[in-house]
């Protein structure tokens, strides 16, 4: 899934009804007209009265006075991209603004197009064209809800869907080219508006939206000059093995599912074991590094005449175990996936992890696979199939077809680099979706391009390589934030901001202020504030003063912690 730019921030306007659009051409409504290659306006519209309705949703209000324009492109005989443009008609900043959105797309994010343009951007936002095959975020390509209800107020269709298989150019839709075509029709479509090109551009994204945008950097180096990339799902064929893994783990026998409730037993069992170990503050009901806790589940395996869900079974503790081991090939041991950090373990099905994963009929995500095996891939009874996929045997299937299209594990960026490109990265320590460490593990590998020989990619906060490499890429780990938002750490920051002044006024972020408001609803008022360091540092309490308050925080030096990395031909 993805969640804004402006991280865990809800839209909070106040209502005010649509008005209708006026008989009178308008320089939206004359965009109608106009020709763009490989592309169909199918709309141009002004939006005045300061609401907008998505369609099947409810109202987002509060908005400036727009022109929205909504398009379809087919840069190919198989692709339906949609694409929607919303320019802000009085309050225009001067700035482009792309933005990606979550899973598998399948539909336009009308939050990030709000979000942009009530920050003044021209901003714009696609379905990556895997709508023509009926997918959404979660779901293309299954077998079919088989009545699960968890899977049915998740989207999954009734029927089964092959989702994206027999169509490669939608794959290469979904991969790279729709958030570029995106992006070269958006600003199009921006100039003709305004009769003027934006000054800079930007893109920001978390979860696919966070692919997108190193893809961007990668690809299509000069589309943007600031880039905003939250926890990406970069690496996104082995990303989906671990989901794949993930669902096997819990499913290998009815005893080793964790029951409701003991995730968060073991989520306590970690913080109480770990906490403060590294930076943060004793008092934190989150890691600041988890990286420093190596805490055993077997520490909570019953004796006596405990049962479950008090504790733990044998087969749970193995369960967990395997969570937090990675997807690992059976025969070579080598990993292909980071595993899960401690300290993300949660009940709460709306994070998309554990306890999400094993109560649905299939893997959550596992669409992908379908995209090679085609509707084979859902039944049990098949050579391959969700529930005996091999992972020494069918990984390269799968990547032979998939990784080159949608994998944006290059570390190449000097293009973007020498054209005065900035990259941030963020990523929530407690991300039980996407492995909180592949992040670091991309950074990394940033910074080890910029050595001179091979070094292992551990280092301080002196190395030069480091201090080379911050200078367009910077990383900020968010301690006890899940998945793009939500957790029990300060989750919620303006990141766009801090980039724009970087890109503009040469000033590179060091930190960024974090909120947690009270039950994360700001009208509840602030929890805590916390500062965001520059990786590879940490925040440390001073020692006096409030542990809810960051200015009682400073950004120090954290020992080089070892990151665990998929093999080479994984990675990385």
């Amino acid at each position: 899934m993805h969640r804004p730019y402006l991280v865990g921030a809800g839209l909070s306007f106040a209502f005010v009804a649509i008005a209708s659009t006026s008989a009178m051409a308008t320089p939206c409504t004359n965009l109608q007209s106009r020709s763009f290659e490989h592309t169909t306006i199918t709309s141009a519209t002004d939006i005045t009265g300061g609401s907008f309705t998505p369609p099947g949703s409810t109202p987002i209000t509060g908005l400036p006075a727009f022109c929205r324009v909504t398009a379809t492109l087919t840069p190919t005989s198989d692709s339906q991209i949609q694409i929607e443009a919303w320019l802000p008609e009085s309050n225009w900043n001067g700035r482009f603004l792309g933005t990606g959105g979550g899973g598998f797309q399948g539909v336009i994010t009308y939050g990030e197009l709000a979000q942009g343009i009530v920050a003044g951007f021209a901003t714009t936002n696609s379905d990556l064209g895997t709508g023509s095959s009926g997918c959404n975020p979660l779901f293309c390509g299954s077998d079919g809800n088989k009545g699960n209800v968890l899977a049915i107020d998740f989207g999954d269709p009734a029927n089964p869907s092959t989702g994206l298989f027999g169509h490669p150019e939608r794959i290469k839709d979904f991969g790279y080219r729709a958030i570029h075509l995106m992006t070269v029709r958006g600003k199009e479509i921006a100039d003709a508006y305004y009769a003027q090109r934006a000054k800079k551009s930007y893109f920001a994204g978390c979860s696919t939206g966070g692919q997108n945008a190193l893809m961007e950097a990668q690809r299509f180096p000069h589309d943007y000059d600031g880039i905003l990339a939250g926890a990406a799902a970069f690496n996104r064929t082995h990303l989906h093995m671990a989901g794949l893994g993930s669902w096997q783990n819990t499913h290998a026998n009815a005893s080793r599912f964790i029951q409701p409730g003991q995730m968060t037993l073991i989520n306590k069992a970690v913080i109480a074991a770990c906490v403060g170990q590294d930076g943060g503050a004793k008092t934190d009901q989150f890691l600041t590094d988890p990286r420093d806790c190596h805490f055993d589940p077997a520490v909570l395996q019953c004796t006596g005449g405990n049962v479950p869900p008090a504790c733990l079974t044998a087969d749970q503790v193995t369960t967990m175990r395997s969570y937090y081991a990675g997807t690992i090939d059976p025969v070579t041991k080598q990993v292909i996936n980071p595993g899960s950090e401690r300290g993300n373990e949660t009940d709460n099905i709306l994070a998309l992890g554990l306890e999400f994963t094993e109560n649905l009929p299939e893997p959550a995500f596992d669409g992908l696979f379908y995209w090679v095996y085609g509707a084979a891939f859902g039944i049990p009874t098949s050579p391959v199939n969700f529930t005996n996929f091999d992972f020494n045997r069918d990984v390269d299937t799968v990547d032979d077809q998939l990784a080159k299209v949608l994998n944006a594990t290059s570390t190449d960026l000097s293009e973007f680099r020498e054209h005065g490109g900035k990259l941030v990265m963020y990523h929530g320590w407690a991300d039980p979706l996407i492995p909180s460490q592949s992040s670091i593990n991309y950074f990394n590998a940033l910074v080890q391009n910029g050595r001179a020989f091979a070094q292992p990619a551990r280092f301080d906060s002196n190395d030069p390589a480091l201090k080379d490499t911050q200078k367009y890429a910077r990383l900020f780990m968010v301690p006890g934030m899940y998945h793009c938002s939500g957790g029990p750490g300060p989750n919620v920051f303006d990141a766009l901001t801090p980039l724009v002044e970087w890109v503009e006024q040469g000033v590179a972020p060091d930190t960024i202020p974090a909120t947690k408001f009270v039950n994360d609803t700001p009208s509840l008022g602030v929890a805590m504030t916390r500062p965001l360091c520059v990786y590879p540092k940490v925040a440390k309490y001073s020692g006096s003063g409030s542990t809810n308050i960051a200015a009682n925080f400073t950004c120090v030096a954290d020992e080089p912690d070892f990151n665990q990395t998929p093999a080479k031909q994984f990675g990385p």
